[in-house]
C-alpha cells in the first residue's frame, strides 16, 4: 500500500480530491483499502519483488467497499467539493459492465521507476488472470497519460466522466479472450 499511495502523489483525480498534502496522507491510504483492498482477501493483489510497483486486481463478483468508500470520501473531502466527488463516484460506479469481469481499481509504479516496464508487467501478470478465465478486464483511468498504456494491453475505451471541475476519468474494457 505503501508504494501505491507514494504512485499517486501527483495524480490529477486523486490530488484535486485531497489537494493538502496530510489531508492526501490521511485519507488516501484509507480510500485505496476500500476500493481495491479486497484484493488482498482473494489472492489477486500482485506487486513486483521490489515493491516498485503494485496492482489490486478484484475477481468477478467481488466490489469494493462501497460503503467504506463513502465515509472516506465523506470525512476526507473538503465538504464543498463532496457533490462533485460524490457525483463522479456514482457515474463511475455506473460504467461497470454488467457481465463478470475483473476489475484493475489501482495500478501504481513509484514515480522514481515509471517508464521503466514495471507498470507493463504487472498489467500482464493480471491480464493472464484474464485470459485463463477467458474473462473481461475493466479499468478507470484516472490520468490520461495512463490510457496509451492500457491501450498496448488491448483495452478500448468505453467512455468518459467528467462531473463539475473533476478531472477525466476513461473507462476502459479489454474483451475477453
Amino acid at each position: 500500500m505503501a508504494t501505491l499511495v507514494t504512485a499517486f502523489t501527483a495524480d490529477p483525480f486523486i490530488r484535486w480530491m485531497f489537494p493538502d498534502p496530510l489531508q492526501y496522507l490521511s485519507y488516501f491510504p484509507k480510500l485505496l483499502s476500500c476500493f481495491g483492498g479486497r484484493a488482498f482477501d482473494n489472492g489477486s493483489a500482485y506487486r513486483t519483488l521490489d515493491f516498485q510497483a503494485a496492482a489490486l486486481w478484484l475477481p468477478p463478483d467481488v466490489a469494493p467497499d462501497v460503503d467504506g468508500l463513502g465515509g472516506v470520501l465523506q470525512s476526507g473531502v473538503e465538504s464543498s467539493l463532496q457533490p462533485e466527488v460524490f457525483a463522479a463516484f456514482e457515474r463511475v460506479g455506473q460504467s461497470h459492465p454488467a457481465f463478470p469481469h475483473w476489475h484493475l481499481p489501482v495500478i501504481g509504479v513509484d514515480p522514481r521507476r515509471q517508464g521503466k516496464g514495471y507498470g507493463s508487467s504487472l498489467l500482464s501478470h493480471g491480464l493472464e488472470a484474464c485470459d485463463r478465465e477467458h474473462a473481461a478486464a475493466y479499468l478507470e483511468a484516472i490520468n490520461p497519460a495512463n490510457v496509451p498504456l492500457y491501450k498496448r494491453f488491448g483495452f478500448e475505451v468505453v467512455s468518459q466522466i467528467q462531473y463539475g471541475g473533476a478531472p477525466l476519468i476513461t473507462t476502459m474494457l479489454r474483451p475477453s479472450r
